[in-house]
């Protein structure tokens, strides 16, 4: 049988994802605490909020985790105050470490 389409296959970027509560309207921009499930609690003095929101949430983790803003995306939940953020090229372990660094534990 004779093969009518060809597919295209591209290597993907390893990377790992994080879930995020944002709080806007807060005195300081912060991780403020890593819940239960691993949600990160993330505070900003932004007063944006729903998809607005976004550009200020990935901005500050982006500097706090040092990572390139360009490797960061928000994948789920762009409109509600839990996201889930994918970070590209980034081992989860590593990304846990700094995580926790930050989150003071």
């Amino acid at each position: 049988m004779k093969e009518t389409s060809k597919h295209h296959l591209h290597n993907g970027s390893a990377g790992a994802a994080i879930a995020v509560r944002l709080e806007t309207h807060a005195s300081r921009d912060e991780i403020a605490e890593v819940l239960s499930d691993g949600t990160l609690r993330v505070c900003l003095k932004t007063a944006a909020s729903g998809d607005k929101a976004n550009a200020p949430l990935l901005d500050y983790l982006a500097k706090a985790l040092g990572v390139p803003a360009g490797r960061m995306e928000i994948v789920a939940g762009s409109r509600t105050g839990d996201r889930l953020v994918a970070i590209l090229d980034i081992d989860s372990a590593e990304l846990q470490e700094r995580i926790l660094k930050l989150a003071g534990k």
